[in-house]
């Protein structure tokens, strides 16, 4: 029997723990997503090339099932229609009552006023662990001023640590603001990762895959904080390996590459190139 030797990163009283990409690729969590139609393939096989296992559904009468037999939920809202946000709500309650890491990405939640009207509705309706989201979806959630523009990020002047510490503290779960730098908190500690690619920009998917493949990561850790920051580090790095192996900006190919990384990225990787801080 093959055992786990954990890698622990402590840094200012924070601790990732990187065993948990071993751990992952073990036990093969399924991962239930109710997916964004445009993103739904890159979604599948990036939690499938991370080493866990997906289901996609759009189907409320098959929502018990689904949610019972997965390790994680997570809910996209990059397209959604009325009967659609029923499902969600439905497989929200579920979550919640079979105590299954549920995570939310909120899409341009900070761009629509319909959006963020459904978004917090739905907040009030269910628990949720986690938020992953732009810096405009994140900063809409925590109720600052932000110009965000469709799915982008936008632009503001606030201080993104204290916007995601906010957030975290007013939706009472861990949230992940994810861009050139990834901010993650749990409402009482903040850390920045400084990895990752300007590339992920170029690809549409990039943001959906990080939401499901966190999902991954929370099902094999009790500790979402944790959870988050791995997933975050796996994510990045494996981005800015790809990055560093092209001569261009090639989305496409950037695409394709990334799909292979996340298969092959080693602990030893992500811990040579982590570039972790925790804010004061």
């Amino acid at each position: 029997m093959a055992f786990l030797v954990p890698v622990l990163i402590i840094i200012g009283g924070s601790t990732m723990q990187l065993e948990l990409l071993d751990r992952l690729r073990q036990i093969n969590p399924i991962v239930f997503n109710i997916s964004n139609f445009v993103t739904v393939q890159d979604v599948a096989n990036g939690i499938n090339a991370i080493g866990a296992s997906p289901i996609m559904s759009e189907e409320i009468n098959e929502a018990q099932e689904m949610v019972q037999l997965s390790s994680a939920v997570a809910l996209n809202l990059g397209a959604f229609t009325m009967p659609q946000i029923e499902q969600i709500r439905t497989v929200g309650h579920l979550a919640n009552q079979c105590r299954k890491p549920l995570i939310l990405d909120p899409v341009a939640v900070g761009a629509v006023q319909y959006r963020h009207n459904v978004v917090l509705e739905l907040l009030n309706d269910f628990d949720v662990d986690i938020i992953r989201g732009n810096a405009g979806e994140i900063a809409a959630l925590a109720g600052v001023d932000w110009h965000a523009k469709g799915i982008d990020a936008g632009n503001g002047e606030d201080d993104i640590a204290a916007i995601v510490k906010l957030c975290a503290q007013k939706q009472q779960c861990v949230v992940i603001l994810s861009g050139t730098i990834d901010v993650i908190s749990d409402g009482k500690q903040v850390v920045k990762i400084s990895n990752g690619t300007p590339l992920f920009q170029l690809h549409v998917g990039s943001g959906d895959m990080l939401t499901s493949i966190v999902g991954a990561f929370a099902a094999v850790s009790g500790d979402y904080f944790v959870a988050a920051q791995s997933a975050c580090a796996v994510f990045a790095i494996a981005g800015q390996l790809v990055a560093e192996r092209l001569n261009a900006e090639l989305p496409g190919t950037f695409a394709v590459q990334l799909m292979d990384e996340l298969h092959l990225i080693t602990v030893d990787e992500v811990q040579r190139n982590l570039k972790m801080e925790v804010v004061k």
